[in-house]
């Protein structure tokens, strides 16, 4: 049955304005930015507004009670609590100690007009395999090679000189050395590549006039180099910042489970994974996790603005 007149026209300026609106060059951009905006709010936004909210709760099997500031009074006299943070922080600073000169140094080593291409391709592309390794992996490898009897990858390098088995992951210094070297190994590869790229944003002419002058190889390094890669260097000292107070898995395999002795290898997130996941404890487990956050952004934020990040260029 043929539908009247009006009814077509009406629906044709409707079609016509939502074609209109799909290829408006106004909404274009938020078309694009919308998978970005959702999922920012389904992921990020949304569990962090609900994590403030549930360290002032009492999460016990699906009960949810207000308890105020309980959760992080309680937080304050946990000693299990701060012997996590001080795990995490020791090795927050020990990795920028390690993870910050060691790329640098080898990635203006690599970029320097030296050696074959080849050779230095196939040492980028061998420096960068482990941070395709699954963590899960490393963890296992690095626990058989640190592993106490005399057996051990690391026991048997240290008895050609003549010293005894260790127990690696017995102590707590042994313990440390161990977490430091995976984390070497996995990371120092995808340090290398970020500071390679800045490098190689430094126009030659910088080099070529230093030369001139009479500046030498070290001269260039410290006026040159280290000035012009300044981004690249608060950019991978901000995410090693927080790559190295939330480190969690790295610890988690190499002591295969949330539990070491003493406590040596807790830090803060394997803390909120034991109270959280392990003691169903959500609200006091959220007030861990909201006080990390705050330490975190308040070390960066921080930094950054120490480092001018903050300051606006002159026009």
């Amino acid at each position: 049955m043929a539908q009247p007149p009006g009814r077509l026209a009406s629906r044709a300026p409707a079609a016509g304005r939502w074609k209109n609106l799909l290829y408006s060059q106004r909404l274009a951009p938020y078309f694009f930015i919308a998978p970005f905006v959702i999922t920012l709010l389904a992921f990020w936004a949304v569990p962090l507004v609900r994590t403030f909210v549930m360290s002032t709760q009492n999460v016990m099997f699906g009960e949810a009670a207000f308890v105020g500031t309980d959760n992080f009074e309680r937080l304050w006299r946990d000693r299990i609590f701060w012997q996590a943070m001080y795990n995490s922080a020791r090795y927050m600073v020990l990795t920028l100690v390690i993870l910050i000169p060691v790329p640098l140094l080898l990635a203006v080593v690599i970029n320097a007009r030296l050696g074959s291409p080849r050779l230095k391709n196939l040492f980028k592309a061998s420096m960068f395999v482990p941070a395709l390794t699954s963590v899960v992996v490393a963890g296992i490898i690095f626990r058989l090679m640190f592993a106490e009897t005399s057996t051990g990858l690391v026991n048997q390098v240290i008895a050609w000189f003549g010293a005894d088995p260790v127990r690696w992951l017995r102590t707590d210094i042994g313990g440390l050395v161990a977490l430091l070297a995976l984390a070497t190994w996995r990371y120092t590869g995808v340090n290398i590549l970020y500071f390679l790229s800045g490098l190689q944003s430094i126009p030659d002419e910088y080099y070529e006039a230093a030369s001139i002058d009479g500046a030498g190889k070290l001269r260039q390094f410290f006026s040159i180099t280290l000035p012009n890669i300044k981004p690249t260097m608060v950019y991978v000292t901000t995410i090693s910042i927080y790559g190295g107070l939330a480190m969690f898995l790295e610890s988690f395999m190499l002591y295969s489970g949330n539990s070491s002795p003493n406590n040596q290898g807790l830090t803060v997130v394997g803390y909120l994974y034991r109270r959280g996941i392990e003691e169903n404890d959500l609200g006091y487990a959220s007030a861990v996790g909201v006080v990390l956050l705050v330490v975190i952004m308040a070390i960066n934020l921080t930094y950054l603005t120490l480092t001018g990040t903050f300051k606006k260029e002159p026009r």
